[in-house]
């Protein structure tokens, strides 16, 4: 077994393990929370954010007791991403939004625009509707999006987080590669701007989950309770959004 050699606790760590002849790599994020807890994300990174304390022998002594369950949610997510080919931005290929898939239809036109109708995304291009151009077109038009429609969620699950007399977080968005969404202690929530490409109730669950933190800011019990409370359904959420494939 390998190892990095961790030179401050609040950088990330790495190392692997073996596992039924399955190589396991693992990263390690040390923050200030009581608890360890280890996460599997869909794309099959394996995530560990632990105390800032805690030893690497003993977050890799964690890992080899939940090994077996690792592997079976690495091999869970991997059904998924056969299916789902690398994006080439060219007509017929199809992309999501809230939920749904919409067909590309591009065309050259007098400006630079996207519109959504009919089942399809119309991209236009002054000049030739070349993969890059339309990338970065359908790119401006999620953010866009994206901006309107997090701001409406959030501001729709605050009213219950004002009464338990929380401040309300700033929003932000950017792209990130293994998660989507967090809260900083200083108050700033953070969204995956590849979110929008996900149903509207699994936004509503990413966002509540993290104005949750308001209150705990581990995985508590508490945290759990407070999260039950406000979305009682959010296990079917978290699932569903686990299973989309973006």
């Amino acid at each position: 077994m390998n190892a990095t050699t961790v030179n401050s606790l609040l950088e990330p760590a790495g190392f692997h393990i073996l596992y039924g002849g399955q190589d396991i790599s693992c990263r390690v994020l040390y923050t200030n929370r009581k608890t360890m807890e280890i996460a599997v994300h869909p794309d099959g990174q394996v995530v560990i954010t632990a105390p800032s304390g805690a030893g690497l022998e003993a977050i890799q002594q964690r890992v080899r007791k939940r090994a077996r369950w690792i592997t079976r949610q690495m091999a869970y997510f991997q059904q998924f991403r056969p299916s789902t080919p690398p994006r080439r931005y060219v007509g017929g290929e199809t992309h999501l939004y809230l939920g749904r898939q919409y067909r590309l239809k591009l065309s050259r036109g007098e400006q630079d625009e996207v519109k959504l109708m009919r089942g399809h995304f119309f991209v236009s291009c002054r000049n030739a509707p070349e993969p890059l151009k339309v990338r970065q077109l359908l790119e401006k038009w999620y953010l866009e999006k994206a901006r309107k429609k997090y701001s409406e969620i959030l501001e729709s699950r605050l009213p219950e987080f004002r009464r338990l007399g929380c401040e309300e977080p700033r929003l932000r968005i950017r792209r990130m590669k293994t998660r989507w969404g967090s809260l900083s202690p200083a108050g700033v929530l953070t969204l995956n701007r590849d979110l929008i490409r996900a149903p509207r109730e699994c936004i509503e669950y990413v966002v509540t989950h993290e104005l949750c933190h308001l209150r705990f800011q581990d995985h508590s019990v508490g945290f759990y309770q407070l999260l039950e409370r406000l979305l009682p359904d959010w296990e079917e959420r978290k699932h569903r959004l686990e299973c989309m494939l973006v």
